[in-house]
């Protein structure tokens, strides 16, 4: 397999089959023997040997090699979310610590292939990248690096402009309402009209004549949410751009590779610190009880704390996953869930509690299989699991010039570790009109969650979505407490406070006026 040494070949098949035996499924798993440069190489373009060509990607080589070079970070492992799985081990590594990325990189391969986040993701994207760096190369001969490359600049600054979401709903056709229904629709236009629950009983309760008056209400209403484009808001905007903005033919390959590849990325982003929390656990368990020998502990430990330190003001998806599958575990193995358990107010008892139910390897698989990492916290992070990991809200004190406990309230605690895993911390932003006011200018709104947006990044965001839009460009939130909107026609900022604080909730007309 690959270009292992023989003795890589024999520990890969030995793991492997260990991992087989503890019930983790994966797909075919190619593990690569590569230097450090190639290692750094590959990191910078995602873990992929070829992407299209862009100074980023050189920027992060350099990056890499420096921190290597300067003793600062070293690549242990790395995995590629295809089928077949490609990892890479670099060379010059210890023995034991070929060991450990092949146990955690078996645990990746078995996440990427079960959980139902990346069942929609692309598994031959390796042909993909290489498709999409030759489409990009000949770009770059027909119309110039310059044109290319600054257009790239422009996309790649709107790449998280996407619905995260949209690849796992399925859109289901709008019917037309039956008879039986326009008393409960017409109920909910006129909060007045009866609802009726015998239809004999209709003419008598509810009059035709005012019935129909309900009915023409509604198709008015119908007809003014058509006339609205798009007609319901947009949160994939890379995706209205690429078929609505006046774009030339490469400029919309160009952003639909760029949506792509977000697309792409994004289950990785959505499930960080459950994906490396179950392959720690399982590089944890399996090097302990089946892989490593007795020479091999003290190095073993030495490098998985070494992965696993966390400082008190800062967050390691390492340590918070495999910390939090391990109390799932222990939860409900001992049976510590459900109503009981949850009701239960004596310490003692609490502290004893343990009904042998022994489900807890079962649990750990389901969730593996269902959560992300929004789902998986809100789901399973418990005030117990926080006090014992001291996972508080930390906040810098001047006067000390250290990072000193804010709070240790729970609900604050899962608030703030919920916030920055919802869209990756980023604000969510909507298209609410693409003919604002009738002059083609895009309307945006911003879901406002309690934190306004960055000025300098809103502004370079509206400055490069006005490039493509070719047309002045609006946006609708809230800094310090009042609705504001601003507008960048291509030159100038103008700003303009809005006498209604409610931003568009996406089922509103487009007649939102400053």
């Amino acid at each position: 397999m690959a270009n292992l040494t023989p003795e890589l070949e024999r520990e890969r098949v030995k793991i492997c089959k260990i991992a087989k035996d503890a019930g983790l499924d994966c797909f075919e798993t190619i593990f690569e023997l590569i230097t450090y440069d190639q290692i750094n190489q590959f990191a910078a373009y995602g873990g992929f040997p070829v992407r299209y060509p862009h100074w980023k990607f050189g920027m992060e080589y350099e990056h890499l090699s420096k921190s290597y070079e300067y003793g600062l970070s070293k690549i242990y492992e790395m995995v590629i979310n295809t089928d077949p799985c490609y990892a890479y081990l670099m060379e010059g590594n210890m023995l034991m610590d070929q060991k450990l990325v092949m146990a955690h990189v078996y645990g990746h391969c078995d996440f990427f292939k079960n959980n139902v986040w990346f069942g929609k993701t692309n598994r031959k994207m390796m042909d993909q990248m290489a498709n999409h760096a030759t489409r990009i190369r000949r770009y770059v001969d027909r119309y110039g690096q310059d044109n290319v490359e600054n257009f790239i600049d422009v996309c790649l600054s709107l790449e998280n402009l996407i619905d995260r979401y949209s690849p796992y709903m399925e859109k289901s056709s709008k019917n037309e309402a039956s008879t039986e229904d326009l008393d409960r629709q017409a109920s909910q236009a006129e909060p007045g009209l009866l609802r009726v629950n015998r239809p004999y009983m209709r003419d008598y309760i509810n009059p035709p004549a005012f019935i129909k008056e309900q009915k023409e209400k509604m198709s008015a209403a119908a007809a003014l949410k058509d006339q609205k484009f798009p007609a319901e808001s947009e949160k994939d905007i890379l995706n209205f751009l690429i078929h609505h903005a006046p774009l030339e033919d490469w400029q919309q390959d160009v952003l639909s590779i760029i949506r792509d590849e977000a697309y792409y990325f994004s289950p990785q982003g959505m499930t960080k610190t459950m994906n490396e929390g179950w392959a720690s656990y399982w590089h944890s368990k399996l090097m302990t009880e089946k892989i490593m020998n007795d020479s091999e502990i003290v190095d073993f430990a030495d490098h998985h704390s070494g992965t696993m330190a966390m400082a008190p003001n800062g967050y390691n998806p390492y340590k918070v996953g495999i910390e939090l599958m391990r109390d799932i575990e222990d939860r409900w193995n001992k049976g510590r869930f459900g109503r009981d358990w949850e009701n239960c107010d004596d310490v003692r008892e609490r502290q004893n509690w343990d009904l042998k139910l022994g489900k807890g390897r079962d649990k750990i698989f389901e969730v593996r299989k269902v959560y992300n990492d929004v789902t998986f916290i809100d789901e399973f992070l418990t005030e117990d699991f926080c006090i014992r990991n001291r996972l508080f809200v930390y906040k810098f004190n001047k006067r000390t010039g250290k990072f000193e406990v804010d709070t240790r309230d729970f609900k604050a605690i899962k608030a703030k570790l919920l916030f920055h895993m919802t869209n990756f911390g980023q604000p969510i932003i909507r298209i609410e009109d693409a003919n604002f006011e009738n002059r083609g200018e895009l309307l945006l709104s911003h879901l406002h969650e309690g934190i306004d947006m960055q000025p300098d990044f809103m502004t370079e965001t509206l400055k490069n979505l006005q490039k493509v839009w070719n047309r002045p460009v609006n946006l609708i939130t809230s800094m310090d407490s009042e609705g504001h909107l601003y507008r960048f026609d291509g030159k100038e900022f103008t700003e303009h406070k809005l006498s209604q604080p409610n931003l568009p909730s996406g089922n509103e007309g487009s007649n939102s006026k400053p």
